[in-house]
Formats: structure tokens, C-alpha cells, sequence
């Protein structure tokens, strides 16, 4: 592996310029490294006081003993740059989830929860528990967007987290929301954010399903939204489901369903992180779609394709 020091070097160098751009943004969280040198394959977030270190899974081959060592220099390295104590870095190795893991309860999960602004929105994050915060950064402009045109619309949040598309959603003045999630665990997390924003629990509901179950529930119930966020996961197989998630494969099928529920001048948000995600091309043929991913991905996000976005509509 490469000398650390260009690692401190960069980190340092990136660390003084995103956190003037944080600052004139507002943004008490935001990115300031994304495996800019191959041989430092980490990305560092900033949530705060504190720090979200992520290695990804590389090539590099060593022993359990060599990669704990340079786990730690990399820690250490980060902590001295940055002038923080080892103990607001949470460390973790990023790698794919299977099944019902992602959802799985920690006993001692809320004990690591902590509050975080954005935009002037508040969210509960855990940079330890899961192997997400509760909050995607890459999402931060898709979220604006959603505020701004959130006006005066019913709003359905589909494969929804922790309910961050409904809080801008309601800050920017949605009639009513619906919020979709098969997960106990993210749907509670919601229900706190919704609590720590101020927002109207009958006006803004939360829905344990299966989004493929809920949809269905939907088409038969007449029910019409005027703006819809669709963010499905790359892959998702759990005991709640009737089948498997693959969004490649579901992906036409998602988006014909979703079309049925919107309203004649709604609007849809479309985005999944499928890095050989291909958007089925027939789809064209049936409505108005722009990929805007290039307005949605952040300035702070060195890797442009951390997600793909769309924005859909009915033909005129």
C-alpha cells in the first residue's frame, strides 16, 4: 500500500476546502473524501462533531493482522487531520447485506442515535448500528427538489428509509403524504423524524407494507397522488415480501404502476444506485422522462454515479 501520507495530504487539502463550501451552504453534513487515491479506498463523511469513516471492499490482499494495522493508521490518520478525537470516528466495512440483515434491531441502537441539520431540517443518524446512517447525502439535492415542488400536492414516498423525502415534503407544504416501508425498524425512525420536524401525524402517514403489496392495495382503492418519490434498492429479499426485488428486472414494471397512481400533471422522482442500471427503453414511448441525475448528485460527491436519477411525467 501506498505511504500514508499522501492519503493525510489529500484528506487535509479536501477537508479545508468542503468545509468552507459546507459552511456558505448551511450543511452540517456532507463529504469530504470518496476514494480519491486507489489506494486508500475509504470515503469520510462529516455528520457534525462527528465522522462516518466507510472502507470499501478492495483488491488488496493481506492478512487479518496487516489490515487491522492499516485499518488503524487510517483511523489515526484521519483523526490528526481532521483534529478529532478517535472516539467521534465510526468505522465501518462497507459491503453488500443480505436478506433481513439491514433490518435487524440493535438493542443499543438508539443509544447511538444523535440529531443532525440539514437544510433546516432535523433527522436522527447512527453511524454505528446499521449499515446506513438514516440519512443518504447523495440525496440532498433530490430532496430539495422534492420541497420545491412539494407545494400544495399529495405526496407518496415509496421504499421510503427513514422518511427524509417526507419531511422535505411537508416543509414545502404537501397537503398529505404516504410513506412506504416494509421495515419496523425504518418506519419507527420516520415516525421521530416526523416527530423532531413538527409534522402532523394524520396528515402524514406512515405505511408498513410491501411497496409491491401497497401498490397493488392502491390501484384497487382509487387513491391518486400529484408528486411521488419511487427509490427502490438495488436488491431486497426478506420474509415480508412476496418475491424478490431486483430493480433492473422490476424496474418497468415499478414505474407503470407508480404512473397509474399519479395524478395527469403530477410528477415523479425515479432514482435507484444500480451502478449498470439500464432504464428500459419502452418507457419512453409511454411518458415524459429526463434523467437529472447530473443536478441531483452533489458537489461534494467525487463519484458522479453514486446514483441515477429521473424525473417522470404523463405526455400531454
Amino acid at each position: 500500500m501506498a505511504e500514508i501520507q499522501s492519503y493525510i495530504n489529500r484528506l487535509g487539502k479536501n477537508a479545508k476546502h468542503w468545509g468552507k463550501w459546507a459552511r456558505r451552504q448551511g450543511l452540517s453534513c456532507y463529504r469530504i473524501y470518496d476514494q480519491d487515491i486507489p489506494e486508500y479506498p475509504v470515503a469520510v463523511d462529516i455528520y457534525g462533531e462527528h465522522v462516518h469513516l466507510q472502507e470499501y471492499a478492495s483488491r488488496w490482499e493481506a492478512t487479518e493482522a496487516e489490515h487491522q494495522a492499516w485499518w488503524q493508521s487510517v483511523i489515526t490518520a484521519t483523526a490528526e487531520v481532521l483534529q478529532v478525537p478517535e472516539s467521534v470516528i465510526h468505522g465501518k466495512l462497507r459491503k453488500r447485506q443480505k436478506g433481513d440483515e439491514q433490518y435487524e434491531k440493535d438493542e443499543d441502537a438508539s443509544a447511538r442515535e444523535f440529531i443532525v441539520e440539514e437544510q433546516g431540517h432535523q433527522f436522527l443518524v447512527n453511524l454505528d448500528t446499521y449499515l446506513d446512517t438514516g440519512l443518504f447525502l447523495d440525496h440532498r439535492n433530490t430532496r430539495r427538489m422534492v420541497q420545491e415542488a412539494a407545494k400544495d400536492k399529495r405526496f407518496l414516498n415509496l421504499f421510503a428509509y427513514t422518511g427524509s423525502f417526507t419531511v422535505y415534503a411537508a416543509a414545502g407544504g404537501a397537503t398529505d403524504s404516504v410513506t412506504v416501508d416494509m421495515s419496523n425498524t425504518y418506519q419507527q425512525w420516520s415516525r421521530r423524524n416526523f416527530d423532531l420536524n413538527g409534522m402532523d401525524k394524520h396528515q402524514h402517514k406512515l405505511v408498513l407494507d410491501d411497496v409491491f403489496n401497497f401498490i397493488r392495495d392502491e390501484l384497487d382503492s382509487d387513491h391518486e397522488y400529484d408528486l411521488i418519490m419511487l427509490d427502490p434498492p438495488t436488491f431486497s429479499q426478506s420474509k415480508k415480501m412476496v418475491g424478490i426485488l431486483d430493480v433492473q428486472r422490476d424496474h418497468p414494471w415499478l414505474i407503470h404502476q407508480c404512473m397509474k397512481l399519479l395524478s395527469t400533471d403530477g410528477e415523479m422522482f425515479f432514482s435507484n444506485n444500480f451502478r449498470k442500471f439500464q432504464l428500459e427503453e419502452t418507457l419512453h414511448d409511454w411518458y415524459e422522462i429526463v434523467e437529472i441525475s447530473h443536478k441531483t448528485v452533489p458537489e461534494d460527491f467525487r463519484n458522479k454515479k453514486i446514483h441515477r436519477c429521473w424525473h417522470i411525467s404523463h405526455k400531454q
